[in-house]
C-alpha cells in the first residue's frame, strides 16, 4: 500500500563550530529557513537548562535572557560550567541537544567534540570560517580547532556568498551524488 503523503527527509544530524562571531548562528539560521532543520545556540540552551541558575547570585542577573546577553563577557567562565556539566559524560551536552535539535550550533571543547564523534552523536561536523575579517577565539575559551571538523564554510565573503556557500553544502550531503567524468 502506497501513501499520498510523502514523509519528510531525514536530515544528517549537524555540529557546527567555529570562532566567536564567525557566523555560526547564521549558517544555522539559513539551514532553519531553508532546509526545515532546527536549531538553539548552544549557549542559549545551556544558559535555559543550568547556567543562569549558576551564574544568576554571582553576577546578579534577574532572568535568564540577561544572563544570555552578557554571556560574550564571561566566555571562558561559560566553557569551564559546560565542561563541569560534562562529567564524567562528555558526549551528554550533545546528546541533551540533538534529542531536541537537528543541529548543535556552538561546540567548544575538543574532549567534548571527541566523546561525541566516537559515539556517533552527530553525523557531520562542520568550521564556519571568517578569519579574514574577525579575530580567532583564546584557547582558553575554545579548544576546537578547524582541523577537526569534517567540512569547512566559508564566511569571509557576503552573506548572499555565505547563503551560496551553505546550499552547497547541504545539498550535497542530503542529494544524490554527481558522477565526475575526466577527459
Amino acid at each position: 500500500m502506497f501513501s499520498k503523503f510523502k514523509s519528510k527527509p531525514v536530515l544528517p544530524g549537524l555540529l557546527v563550530m567555529g570562532h566567536g562571531r564567525h557566523g555560526k548562528d547564521t549558517v544555522c539560521e539559513i539551514l532553519r529557513d531553508e532546509f526545515d532543520y532546527s536549531f538553539k545556540s548552544s549557549s542559549k540552551f545551556c544558559s535555559e537548562l543550568f547556567i543562569f541558575d549558576k551564574l544568576k547570585d554571582k553576577y546578579g542577573y534577574d532572568n535568564e535572557d540577561e544572563c544570555y546577553a552578557d554571556r560574550h563577557d564571561h566566555r571562558a567562565e561559560w566553557y569551564d560550567a559546560i565542561c563541569d556539566y560534562n562529567v564524567p559524560d562528555a558526549a551528554r551536552l550533545g546528546r541533551d541537544i540533538f534529542e531536541k535539535h537537528g543541529i548543535y550550533c556552538g561546540l567548544r571543547s575538543k574532549r567534548e567534540f571527541f566523546a561525541m564523534k566516537n559515539t556517533r552523536v552527530f553525523d557531520y561536523s562542520i568550521w564556519v570560517d571568517r578569519s579574514e575579517h574577525l579575530p580567532l577565539e583564546p584557547k582558553t575559551s575554545m579548544s576546537v580547532e578547524q582541523w577537526m571538523s569534517d567540512f569547512t564554510i566559508d564566511n569571509n565573503g557576503s552573506i548572499e556568498d555565505l547563503k551560496f556557500n551553505v546550499r552547497q553544502f547541504i545539498n550535497a550531503k542530503t542529494g544524490p551524488r554527481k558522477s565526475v567524468i575526466w577527459i
